[in-house]
């Protein structure tokens, strides 16, 4: 194992890890496509099975003993050793679950790829909020959806916050992005997918009898916090469906959507 100790957050083998934002190591021009933040031994673990490359970590010396199994067997790799008073200077607070990683980001796949043989996929439209892509992701994985697919305008499931809050599942789930609904109406439909949206309208099915005589292959799409899905993707929808309330409450936050309606569906379709 490469071992580097780094007394200082200004060190230039820091870099990444100090100057450059989630969005900044999106652009990063490399043949990968740019960077990603693992953060925490388990996180790394999932990105590292999923055959993801790491371009260093980043780790406290208390924490040292764990790395050395995920960095086993990667000698070209360096673990920049830093004391807790430099990775909060780095990471902007006091502790980062033991370990960073810059990963290389992987090339994303073409739709009709990810989708194909899928019978449960999960469609995120325009959601900008990291944690509810990350918890989306969870429940996807959790709960037997086979691909997750995101809008153009969709928040980055390889953001920090989404991958921590997803525990890593983003690597699990196959996952891509969507053309707009022009085009990617068609390729879902070529795949062999009842398109589902998830939303509030006047003749909308209810999930329960939805559910109870689904089609073999479901993409259930869920739309941005607040707006909910927009105008193009109801159009494109083959069913509009919605989760029966009480209380006087209308609706659920996404990421609790996603899961009760994954739940619904979560049984082989007959």
């Amino acid at each position: 194992m490469r071992i580097e100790r780094v007394g200082s957050a200004d060190d230039d083998r820091l870099a990444d890890y100090r100057d450059l934002t989630d969005v900044a190591l999106r652009r990063i021009l490399e043949p990968s496509g740019g960077l990603y933040m693992a953060e925490s031994a388990k996180v790394i673990a999932r990105a590292l099975a999923a055959g993801h490359r790491p371009r260093s970590f980043l780790v406290q010396e208390k924490w040292l003993p764990e790395m050395e199994v995920l960095a086993a067997g990667r000698p070209e790799t360096p673990v920049f050793v830093v004391e807790s008073h430099v990775a909060e200077h780095l990471t902007g607070y006091a502790v980062h679950r033991g370990a960073l990683a810059a990963m290389h980001r992987p090339p994303l796949a073409p739709v009709a790829e990810v989708v194909a043989g899928a019978r449960l996929v999960v469609v995120l439209e325009d959601i900008v909020d990291h944690t509810n892509v990350g918890a989306i992701f969870r429940a996807a994985a959790g709960l037997g959806a086979d691909a997750v697919l995101v809008s153009p305008r969709c928040a980055d499931p390889l953001y920090r916050r989404s991958v921590r809050v997803s525990m890593g599942t983003v690597f699990q789930v196959p996952w891509t992005r969507l053309p707009e609904w022009t085009e990617a109406r068609g390729i879902l439909h070529d795949a062999g997918l009842h398109l589902a949206a998830l939303a509030l309208a006047e003749g909308a099915a209810s999930l329960d009898a939805f559910a109870a005589d689904r089609p073999e292959r479901v993409a259930l799409l869920f739309g941005a916090e607040g707006d909910g899905l927009s105008r193009r993707a109801l159009a494109a929808a083959d069913t509009v469906v919605t989760i029966p309330m009480a209380g006087g409450v209308d609706s659920l936050n996404v990421a609790a959507a996603s899961a009760v309606a994954l739940w619904a569906l979560r049984q082989p379709a007959p």
